[in-house]
C-alpha cells in the first residue's frame, strides 16, 4: 500500500449516495482517516442528483457509519463528517458541472493550496461517458491553480460490456484525459491477498522451476457466495455472473498466478505482464462452447424484486481457459463464480501433478498429490480493505494494482465470444445452498 501523501485533496463521488459508496467507499474513507492515512486537508464532496443541502449529505454519511457497525467516537466522526459536502446536478448538464468546479475552488481558496483531485465514478457504467465528457468540457479534467494541482479518474467495472464497447470508452477516455489521470479499478488487485501472490512467486527464484506445465496439472480459481442480489436484481439482471466477475477479479487472479516475473515492481512491468498473460488465453470457438462452458441460473434469482420472471441471466459459470504459451500448455484453469451457493470464499488452488514415487509406513494411505491454496478472501484480520488500498494507491499516483486498458480489452477478448453464444449453452437450474463438486 502506498505511503501517505501530504499534498490535501478533494475526493468528489459520482453516485455517493448508491450502493458501492456506501457499502465500500464510505467506509474505506473512514478507516484510512482514522488510521491517520489521509491528509490533513481533505475533502468529500458527492455530486447527487437530490436536492440534498449539505447537511442532508452529513447526516446520511453518518447513518452508513451506524448501520455498517462502524467504531467511531464522537471528536473524529465530527472532524470526518465536516469534511463532507454535496453537489446537487445532472450528469448531463454543463451547469452542474460548473457548480462542482466553484466549489472545488472554494475548497483550494480556503485551504490556501490546490487539491489533488480525484473523482470516482461510482455509478452505473452508460452514465460514464457522459461524465467523461462533462468534467473535460468543464475544465475540471485539466483543473490546477497552483503546485501540486492535478486531477486523476477512478473508473469501476464494468468497463463496457464488451471488446467493442470497452475499447470506444477507452478511446473516449484517453480523448479527455492523459494516460497517468486513468485509474481502472478492480479492487481485487488491492486484496493484500492477492498482492501476497506476488510476493511468493517473484521473491524466491527457487519456485520459478515448478511453475510450468511440467510440474502443475491445473488451477482452479472460485468465487463462491452464498449471498443473493442484496438489492442488485435490476442491475445483475442486465449483465450476469460472467460480465460482473469473470471478466475482471477472476481473470486478474488468473493474470496474477500464471503472468510472468516482471522484473522490476513497477507499474508499466506489472501491468505490461498481466496484459500479456491475457491476450494468450485461447479463445473459445461457438464449436467448442458446450465442452469448455458451463452455466447455471438459482431458482431464487427469478423471485428477486425487479428481475425479469423469464430472465436467462446467470447467476453461475464454470468455464476451462487455456493460456496458450510455452509455460502453461496443457494446463487447464478452471474458472467458477456463482451466487446463492452453501459457501463463501475466493481461492486459487495450484495443483501438482501426480507423484510415481512415495515414501510412508506400509499400509497408510498417501496423497500422491501436492497443492497450494491461496485463499483470497476471506481476509485475515486487521488487514487493509481493498478499497483502502484503492483510494490511498490513487492519491499517490501508483497505478501498480489498477487495470491497464490493455489487461481490460484482452479480458473482453476472451470474454465476448461466449457471452455472444451463450444461448446456445443449456441453463442448468439450482437451489439455493448448492455446493458445486470440487
Amino acid at each position: 500500500m502506498a505511503k501517505i501523501n501530504s499534498t490535501p485533496v478533494s475526493i468528489v463521488i459520482f453516485g455517493i449516495t448508491g450502493d458501492l459508496a456506501r457499502r465500500k467507499l464510505i467506509p474505506a474513507l473512514w478507516k484510512l482517516f482514522i488510521r491517520g492515512n489521509l491528509p490533513d486537508d481533505f475533502s468529500i464532496i458527492g455530486f447527487i442528483r437530490k436536492k440534498w443541502s449539505d447537511n442532508d449529505l452529513k447526516k446520511y454519511v453518518e447513518d452508513i457509519l451506524k448501520q455498517e457497525n462502524i467504531k467511531t467516537d464522537a471528536k473524529n466522526k465530527g472532524r470526518f463528517i465536516k469534511s463532507i459536502s454535496c453537489v446537487f446536478g445532472d450528469y448531463s448538464e454543463e451547469k452542474s458541472y460548473k457548480k462542482l468546479s466553484d466549489k472545488l475552488l472554494e475548497i483550494d481558496k480556503n485551504i490556501g493550496k490546490c487539491c489533488l483531485k480525484l473523482f470516482h465514478l461510482a455509478v452505473p457504467p452508460e452514465i460514464y461517458e457522459v461524465i467523461f465528457e462533462q468534467v473535460h468540457k468543464s475544465g475540471l479534467s485539466g483543473m490546477r491553480a497552483g503546485e501540486g494541482g492535478r486531477t486523476r479518474m477512478l473508473v469501476e467495472k464494468p468497463f463496457g460490456n464488451n471488446r467493442r464497447e470497452a475499447e470506444k470508452l477507452d478511446q473516449r477516455l484517453k480523448a479527455f484525459f492523459k494516460e497517468e489521470q486513468i485509474f481502472l479499478v478492480d479492487h481485487y488487485m488491492g486484496k493484500e491477498s492477492m498482492q501476497n501472490i506476488l510476493k511468493f512467486r517473484f521473491s524466491d527464484s527457487s519456485l520459478e522451476h515448478l511453475w510450468n506445465s511440467s510440474f502443475i496439472e491445473k488451477i482452479n480459481i472460485r468465487l463462491r457466495e452464498s449471498l443473493g442480489m442484496e438489492g442488485r436484481g435490476d442491475f445483475y439482471d442486465q449483465i450476469g455472473a460472467l460480465r460482473d466477475v469473470g471478466q475482471n477479479h477472476i481473470l486478474q487472479m488468473l493474470a496474477f498466478i500464471a503472468m510472468e516475473d516482471p522484473v522490476v515492481f513497477e507499474a508499466e512491468a506489472m501491468r505490461r505482464s498481466r496484459a500479456k498473460v491475457l491476450s494468450e488465453l485461447h479463445i473459445i470457438a461457438k464449436k467448442e462452447l458446450m465442452k469448455f462452458v458451463r452455466r447455471g441460473q438459482c431458482e431464487d434469482f427469478l423471485k428477486e424484486p425487479f428481475v425479469s420472471p423469464t430472465s436467462k441471466t446467470e447467476t453461475y459459470f464454470h468455464l476451462e481457459a487455456r493460456v496458450e504459451n510455452k509455460r502453461w500448455k496443457g494446463v487447464p484453469f478452471f474458472l467458477e463464480s456463482g451466487k446463492y451457493l452453501g459457501i463463501s470464499s475466493v481461492e486459487i488452488e495450484v495443483v501438482f501433478r501426480k507423484k510415481n514415487l512415495r515414501l510412508g509406513p506400509r499400509g497408510e494411505k498417501l496423497v500422491s498429490k501436492n497443492a497450494i491454496l491461496f485463499r483470497i478472501q476471506p481476509n485475515g484480520g486487521g488487514t487493509p480493505d481493498a478499497y483502502e488500498r484503492v483510494i490511498l494507491d490513487c492519491i499517490a499516483g501508483d497505478q501498480t494494482f489498477f487495470a491497464s486498458a490493455e489487461e481490460v480489452l484482452a479480458s473482453w477478448e476472451f470474454i465476448t465470444p461466449i457471452i455472444e453464444n451463450w444461448k446456445d449453452i443449456p441453463l442448468e437450474k439450482y437451489a439455493r445452498g448448492w455446493i458445486p463438486k470440487k
